[in-house]
């Protein structure tokens, strides 16, 4: 990606480096420029090492990059782990810390900003930084300036221009004193939105007109409910933080259940918490959506840092078997329209509908090039009010398994919503002695529903040419890093290797998958977990036994430099 620039910002949580990488890409952004960030943090609130990764340019990108262009460097512990990853210069703080010549590559330059003379406060480096990164990437001073005054606006005119006064500092001292190091960024016209996933899956969520979000705080899902919590309202939605998981799912269940079209969102130790609830949803029928956010484990494993290793619990989750869908969504603007998507699933079909996320796909920031607010709403069948005493079966049994539901308290559709097995009626078959015909005719219903969801789903699309080298297979946020190897590989006409992202994880599409993988020539899966679980669920499914695989399971993302070479070496083979 020759086009694309790329800068990283580096200090300790703490030091700012959220604000300064984000005022960045969002100056990109409204210059009309394409953008990509991941901030990798650790979970504490002062202190380690923080690294804001973010690559800009007129075309799509795809990935965080492998090195830098630029480093700002806020303290002392950056410059020493990632000075000799930056090409072309690391900005940083002169009166506190010191870079020797001898950590930087060949034709890199030490560019450092004398802070105490610049600024009032040193704390406002990162400022005077991005002041000067401006004057050294040929932005102008001015979006810089007026994105300031709006960051600010609330803390009064003074506080604003003080600001301004300090990034002007930095523009200026860079004007006067470093050298021009030939980067140019080409900019647009066309002012680009950008967003995290998370904000994607608020947003789709308020678009859908769900009206009830009940959660409690665990990263990575957290930005879900602090997106929701000012904003929801605004939109007649009641936003609830509970107790812990347990309740926020039975909030949204009990939600579901009285008509209101509800969500919850967690990671995976959270979803441990919320499983017996789930199969609470399934048996009694209520929609409801949950957004499960993968990050590392077991256990509270990696806090702040990204894996899909939470596969076979979703789709294990609960005592029994009941009715489920579990998608997967693959980019930004897909994490939005599959959001409006489970509502429709979640009431067409009663039943829960999980959304499989990760740290990556829901924290990392992109720039996106518009999303259709008007989703279209399915709210499903619902009864109609009987007449001449006719008896209301809320469980009627169905050809398509769904029965019509009813909104409690209406006259004449009173019934039972037990957890306990029941008959149509919703009369408990278990207190005294078990029904096996009613057993299976109701376990039948239900499970009857998945054959139609199936077909309402939508298809894994083999992207690229047909007749390529390799098949790479993956799922989730794997596949921006896909993307960008096709394009890679693909350069001057060949047919190197296609890509099979997988969005609909369950009801699986067996089929679809089957005959792509057994046609392609070589197959490898890649996904951020240690046994490969895609992989082990594609040959529950297909039989088809994937022989090449990429997995990664550090908490970091994939990079582009290994993967290529993994590729590489697969096709070598």
């Amino acid at each position: 990606m020759s086009n694309a620039f790329n800068l990283w910002v580096g200090g300790a949580a703490g030091d700012g480096i959220a604000s300064c990488g984000e005022t960045f890409i969002k100056i990109c952004a409204r210059l009309g420029l394409h953008a990509y960030a991941y901030n990798s943090y650790q979970s504490v609130i002062r202190g380690g090492h923080v690294l804001f990764q973010t690559s800009v340019g007129p075309e799509k990108v795809w990935t965080q990059s492998d090195d830098c262009d630029i480093l700002i460097a806020l303290n002392q512990d950056t410059i020493d782990r990632e000075s000799r990853d930056a090409r072309k210069g690391v900005l940083f703080n002169a009166d506190r810390f010191k870079l020797e010549d001898n950590s930087l590559r060949p034709g890199a330059r030490s560019l450092g900003l004398p802070i105490f003379k610049l600024s009032p406060n040193p704390l406002m480096q990162n400022t005077v930084a991005l002041g000067a990164l401006m004057k050294l990437t040929g932005l102008p001073f001015e979006t810089l300036a007026n994105l300031l005054r709006e960051t600010f606006k609330k803390k009064g005119e003074q506080i604003q221009e003080a600001n301004v006064q300090v990034a002007k500092s930095g523009y200026d001292y860079a004007a006067q004193n470093f050298p021009d190091l030939g980067i140019s960024i080409p900019t647009g016209s066309k002012r680009r939105l950008i967003m995290s996933g998370n904000q994607a899956y608020a947003v789709g969520a308020l678009a859908a007109g769900c009206k009830f979000y009940s959660a409690y705080p665990m990263t990575p899902a957290s930005s879900i409910m602090h997106y929701l919590a000012p904003k929801g309202p605004r939109y007649g939605m009641v936003f609830k933080q509970a107790e812990d998981e347990i309740a926020a799912l039975n909030m949204a269940i009990g939600a579901g259940h009285a008509g209101v079209r509800a969500m919850t969102g967690t990671s995976g130790g959270g979803f441990s918490l919320m499983t017996e609830a789930v199969g609470l949803a399934a048996m009694i029928e209520a929609p409801v959506v949950i957004v499960e956010v993968q990050r590392g484990g077991p256990s509270t494993g990696l806090p702040t840092k990204t894996e899909q290793g939470d596969l076979f619990q979703v789709l294990g989750a609960s005592q029994g078997e009941y009715p489920k869908i579990v998608i997967a969504p693959l980019t930004l603007e897909d994490a939005f329209y599959t959001t409006a998507e489970a509502f429709n699933l979640a009431e067409k079909y009663q039943c829960p509908v999980i959304i499989l996320s990760d740290l990556l796909l829901s924290e990392h920031q992109e720039t996106v090039d518009g999303l259709d607010l008007n989703v279209k709403i399915d709210r499903g069948v619902w009864a109609k009010p009987k007449e001449n005493g006719d008896e209301f079966k809320r469980y009627l049994d169905t050809d398509t398994g769904v029965s019509p539901r009813a909104i409690p308290g209406q006259e004449g559709m009173a019934y039972v919503a037990g957890s306990d097995e029941h008959d149509e009626k919703g009369e408990l078959i278990s207190d005294v002695a078990t029904d096996p015909h009613t057993r299976n005719k109701m376990m039948n219903k239900r499970m009857r529903k998945m054959e139609y969801a199936a077909r309402d789903l939508k298809p894994p699309i083999l992207e690229g040419p047909k007749d390529a080298e390799l098949t790479l297979v993956g799922w989730g946020s794997s596949y921006n890093m896909m993307k960008r190897m096709m394009t890679a590989f693909n350069q001057n006409g060949q047919n190197r290797i296609n890509i099979l992202p997988l969005r609909t994880i369950w009801p699986f599409p067996w089929k679809e998958v089957s005959e792509v993988l057994y046609r392609s020539r070589k197959a490898m899966i890649m996904e951020a977990n240690y046994t490969a679980q895609m992989a082990r669920l594609i040959r529950q499914e297909t039989g088809f036994f994937i022989p090449h695989r990429w997995l990664k399971y550090d908490g970091e993302p994939f990079y582009p430099g290994s993967t290529y070479q993994k590729i590489e070496e697969v096709l070598k083979a």
